[in-house]
């Protein structure tokens, strides 16, 4: 017995298409084009990309910079103390 989705006994119909119909070409859409066009197309790539990226407001800016700060000021303190423990620990046994 299947759900909806399918098991992972019985695969979908979609991905038991055959070997044999699959097109394959030599080289593939690279090599029709010249260095210039394929960077021209990754910079209109990038470009579309960051067109799709929601920037934090300053307010969140503020905010998310004043958290990873604090964060990191509480590490640096959590690790001289540990440091210092320890360089105390050691001259104690070592003498």
């Amino acid at each position: 017995m299947t759900d909806a989705v399918g098991s992972i006994d019985m695969p979908d119909a979609q991905d038991e298409a055959p070997e044999s119909k699959k097109k394959t070409r030599k080289g593939g859409k690279r090599a029709k084009r010249g260095p210039l066009k394929r960077l021209a197309l990754f910079y209109r790539q990038v470009v579309a990309e960051l067109r799709k990226v929601v920037w934090p407001t300053r307010s969140q800016l503020t905010t998310y910079t004043t958290v990873v700060i604090v964060f990191v000021a509480i590490m640096i303190g959590l690790v001289t103390v540990i440091d210092y423990g320890l360089d105390h620990a050691a001259k104690y046994v070592f003498g």
